[in-house]
Formats: structure tokens, C-alpha cells, sequence
């Protein structure tokens, strides 16, 4: 799959927040198709296949998901512990990108099983570069895992036939 045809899904509450790292992918040549939740809720309803994107196939999951904590209806927190308890979304990477420096969040971030954690810069310039480098490694360098099968595979007890 090609870097412009992996999705990203971004959920992100804060409009200035939100236009900027989507102007800043834009400015770094990330030409991904980013797919936005503004909550919890709509993060999972697109994840899931419920709500306005139940036609959407679950198969089809993004390539990254940036995810916000301090979000309105269901928090960053809540959604990655949906995400990570779901067969089709467990392996997916979730970068938390985050105002946030509150180490308990750090911590249950990591324990959720977030695959980063990242500050979100005040900079635009910084941003630039943390998108930039966020979409390098994530979109192009990282190997992901192979895509969830809709039928779980059998495997054999050791020594049975």
C-alpha cells in the first residue's frame, strides 16, 4: 500500500489544533486521506462501522490513528482501551498526541497500550517537524501488522493430530 493511500484517522476536539496538524501534513507533502473524529464517540463510531459510517467496512482500519486524551464524551483514554480490547483494531498504532505532560497519563497511555506518546508543540514550526516525522516513520518506514482475517484461524494442540 502506498504512503497516500493509508488513512490516518485523527481525533482531535480543538479546531486550531485540528487545522494545524491537518495544514501541516499538508505542508510536509503527507497526502494521506485523514479521516477526522472531533470526540470519543465519533472515534469509535468510524472505527467500529456504527453511527454515519456504518457502511464502512471494519476491515479496513487506518494505517495510524493520532489520538488526543482530553477529548468531550469519551476521552483519549476510553477510546484506546476500546480500541486496543477489539480484534480488528488491537494492532493498530495509536500515537497519543497531546497537550498533556501529567505523567499518570504517560503511564496509563503506555499500560493501554499506546504505541508513542507525544507532545503536541505550541510552535507551528515544531509541529511541522513532529508531523513530519510522524508520517515518515509511521506511514512509510513502519512494517504494520498484517491485516485481522474475518475467520479466526485453528491451531492444533501440540502432540494431536
Amino acid at each position: 500500500m502506498e504512503m497516500s493511500e493509508k488513512v490516518v484517522l485523527l481525533v482531535e476536539d480543538n479546531d486550531d489544533d485540528r487545522e494545524l496538524t491537518l495544514r501541516s501534513f499538508q505542508k510536509n507533502g503527507i497526502a494521506n486521506k485523514v479521516i477526522v473524529a472531533r470526540n470519543g464517540v465519533e472515534a469509535l463510531d468510524y472505527l467500529f462501522c456504527k453511527g454515519a459510517y456504518a457502511g464502512r467496512k471494519i476491515d479496513e482500519t487506518p494505517a495510524l490513528i493520532l489520538l488526543d486524551l482530553k477529548l468531550p464524551k469519551l476521552n483519549g483514554l476510553e477510546v484506546l482501551r476500546e480500541i486496543r480490547s477489539n480484534p480488528y483494531t488491537k494492532r493498530t498504532p495509536v500515537v497519543i498526541l497531546t497537550s498533556s505532560n501529567e505523567e499518570k497519563d504517560k503511564i496509563e497511555s503506555y499500560d493501554l497500550g499506546a504505541n508513542s506518546y507525544v507532545r503536541k508543540p505550541v510552535d507551528f514550526d515544531r509541529l511541522l517537524e513532529v508531523t513530519r516525522q510522524l508520517g515518515l516513520y509511521w506511514l512509510v518506514m513502519n512494517e504494520p501488522p498484517p491485516a485481522k482475517t474475518s475467520a479466526p484461524q485453528r491451531h492444533r494442540q501440540p502432540g494431536k493430530v
